[in-house]
């Protein structure tokens, strides 16, 4: 007998991606009490080098070969963050060790990190001929990382629970509810910049979602106004949030003064 190969149903049709830059959170813990036993001048030093790096990671954004944002963080999941986006994984674990050489890191404690890829979904379509070429998907693949004052990040998944898993809606009704809840980011367009990072198969969960604004409150509205949303209320799984305030290199020698 021939064998017969059958189409995907609406149920199994997965949604394309498309993919652009690769990301690495890593935040970092303040060792506060050994620090405070480094010499003044070798402390100076070191920040004098971390400034030099992130001098460094500045010309590669200048060039648009990739871009990086470093903010502290409010509470006691952890002191920093430095986001760092990439054409490759291989330059990602390039910066990261370059950074981990940094003496100054020898007094910043890892906490937590995240690895992911910039994301978008294509529910909606991605237009005629190659999105790549799209100059719109191209600045959203390969952000320049906003200067805005706070940074929200934060895991999350879609539920698999059972009657309520998203894997098992069809294409059509993902579609449908996707774009309601795209509707309610795109009300916050110019309030909030936000980065979706895909990280099925990189990390614990299968997006990190980075938020960028001026106004801080803007993440507590969109954040609960999204958890009425079907979207978020019955099939959104997430995990800590970490909020935070640009640290700019200029201000690293007050910030780490004692």
């Amino acid at each position: 007998m021939e064998h017969q190969t059958s189409e995907p149903t609406a149920t199994q049709q997965a949604a394309e991606t498309l993919d652009g830059w690769y990301t690495l959170h890593d935040f970092r813990r303040i060792d506060w009490s050994r620090l405070k036993q480094v010499e003044t001048t070798v402390r100076t030093k070191m920040i004098n080098e971390f400034q030099t790096f992130l001098a460094e990671l500045g010309q590669v954004e200048e060039q648009k070969e990739g871009s990086h944002a470093l903010y502290t963080i409010i509470g006691q999941k952890a002191d920093l963050v430095l986001m760092v986006l990439r054409p490759t994984m291989e330059d990602i674990q390039a910066v990261e060790v370059k950074m981990q050489k940094l003496d100054l890191y020898d007094y910043l404690i890892p906490t937590y990190s995240y690895v992911s890829v910039v994301e978008l979904g294509t529910y909606r379509g991605s237009g005629e001929g190659n999105p790549y070429e799209n100059p719109y998907v191209r600045d959203r693949l390969y952000p320049i990382l906003p200067k805005s004052k706070h940074i929200c990040f934060y895991p999350m998944s879609k539920s698999r629970r059972d009657g309520d898993n998203w894997y098992t809606l069809s294409m059509e009704k993902r579609k449908e509810l996707m774009y309601r809840h795209g509707m309610i980011g795109r009300s916050y367009a110019g309030k909030i910049q936000q980065i979706i990072g895909g990280s099925t198969g990189f990390d614990d969960w299968e997006w990190g979602v980075t938020l960028f604004a001026n106004d801080i409150l803007q993440f507590k509205k969109i954040v609960y106004e999204m958890r009425f949303d079907e979207v978020s209320a019955k099939y959104g799984e997430f995990g800590e949030f970490f909020i935070g305030n640009r640290l700019e290199s200029s201000e690293l020698e007050t910030h780490f003064a004692l």
